[in-house]
Formats: C-alpha cells, sequence, structure tokens
C-alpha cells in the first residue's frame, strides 16, 4: 500500500458561474451553511493525518492568507496563469509536490472524511457508480483498472471526481508529462486531468477509490448553492 503524504488543494479559479457571490469571495471561501467549503477540505485532510497542505492560489489570492493563520501546515503558491489557462497551469506551478500526493479541489463539501484516507493501491480517482445518464466524466474500469475515460458522460460507468492520489513515481512522470504539455507544447487550454486520461494513457495503470452520494458535494452554479443554502436566493433575483 502507498500513503498520500501531502495534499495539493486547486484555488485558483475564478468562479465565474458563481457570481456575483464570487465577485468579491473566491469561490472555495464561499460558505455554505456558515461553512467555507476549503474548511471541509483541509479538516478532512487533517483528520487523516495529512498536515503537509498545499494550496495553489490566483483569483482573489490575498484571500487566502488567513488560512496559514488558522491552519499550520499550510503552504500557499501562487499561480500566474489563472486568468489565461486551464487548472492544468494550477498543477504545473505546484508540480514540484505531486509525489505521494493526494490533489483534490477546494471548492467542494466533504461529509464523509473517510473519502480522503491517506492510504491506496494505485494511483487514481475517487468515483461514484451511476446507472443514470451523466454529462460527467465517466471512466470504464476492468478488473480494478480504468481502460477508457468518456469526457461526454454516459451510464453505467463510474463518474470521476475531482479527488486523486499519486504514488511517487507516477507522481514524477505526471510532473514530466505536464512540463512538455505546458512547456514544450503550450497546451494550455487543458484540464490537468487530461494528461494522465487522455494524452498519456498508456503510461499510467489507473484504479479507483470508490465513494457514495452523499459523501460529498461539488456545487457548480449560483443555482445549486442557492438550492442548499436559501440565504443566498436573493442572488438569483427572485427567481
Amino acid at each position: 500500500m502507498h500513503r498520500v503524504q501531502r495534499a495539493i488543494i486547486m484555488a485558483a479559479g475564478i468562479g465565474k458561474r458563481m457570481q456575483p457571490v464570487t465577485l468579491d469571495t473566491p469561490k472555495p471561501l464561499v460558505k455554505v451553511h456558515g461553512v467555507r467549503m476549503i474548511d471541509t477540505v483541509i479538516q478532512g485532510l487533517r483528520g487523516n493525518g495529512i498536515t503537509e497542505i498545499i494550496v495553489v492560489v490566483g483569483y482573489l489570492k490575498e484571500k487566502f492568507r488567513v488560512l496559514e493563520q488558522e491552519y499550520p501546515g499550510i503552504k500557499l503558491i501562487e499561480n500566474p496563469y489563472y486568468d489565461s489557462c486551464n487548472n492544468i497551469s494550477s498543477l504545473y506551478a505546484a508540480r514540484e509536490y505531486i509525489e505521494d500526493a493526494m490533489i483534490l479541489d477546494g471548492d467542494q463539501m466533504i461529509y464523509n472524511p473517510g473519502i480522503l484516507s491517506p492510504e491506496f493501491e494505485r494511483s487514481g480517482y475517487n468515483c461514484i457508480w451511476t446507472e443514470e445518464e451523466t454529462k460527467e466524466w465517466l471512466l470504464t474500469v476492468k478488473e480494478g483498472i480504468v481502460t477508457d475515460c468518456s469526457r461526454t458522460g454516459g451510464r453505467r460507468g463510474w463518474q470521476l471526481f475531482s479527488i486523486s492520489r499519486w504514488t511517487k513515481e507516477d507522481g514524477r512522470r505526471l510532473r514530466r508529462h505536464l512540463e512538455i504539455e505546458f512547456e514544450e507544447k503550450k497546451n494550455i487550454q487543458i484540464y490537468w486531468d487530461d494528461v494522465a486520461l487522455f494524452c498519456y494513457p498508456e503510461e499510467y495503470c489507473l484504479g479507483i477509490r470508490r465513494m457514495e452520494r452523499g459523501d460529498l458535494m461539488e456545487i457548480d452554479d449560483l443555482a445549486e448553492l442557492a438550492g442548499i443554502d436559501e440565504s443566498y436566493r436573493n442572488y438569483l433575483g427572485g427567481h
């Protein structure tokens, strides 16, 4: 078994789909029922013994300084490309920390901290099995190994979520591939997940970690936020 030594939290994005709430508050710091989304992530990691936590910031970066005071072990890294590149730029900015690491988004609510356990058998993503049609990325898994990924979704597959673990070897490999794509190929408008799943799938042997619905919640836009927390309904213009 491998063990996560550190975590990289992606928190540099602008959060356009949650404006105007995110005009003065970065999305990971938006409160849901009084709790900042990123707090559920950090506390879940710390509860699992993961205290070396790198937060990649960009948009309204100064707002994250409070985390350094509140949580010993937090390190902020700036992504200077956040407003012109996709999130490949955030992992590129934190590429020296990828070995033995968990990579996850800061704009989600973690309700079951057990899904952030540091022990893992092989590199890969947390997933939820779905029978129903979904537009989210969907993995095909055979004998515990990811064999295919659909960007356009589908049904009867493993829906990928933004929590992943990477061994030392795969982390080193991922760093090299990030540098090739970002520096040499100037492939700056892709998700970092594209690197292992689509750019170099033959060089990785990924697995999955099963979760259940309700273990976490991804809040994508203002309507979803208002549906969960009524205090935001006034931002919807009365609809």
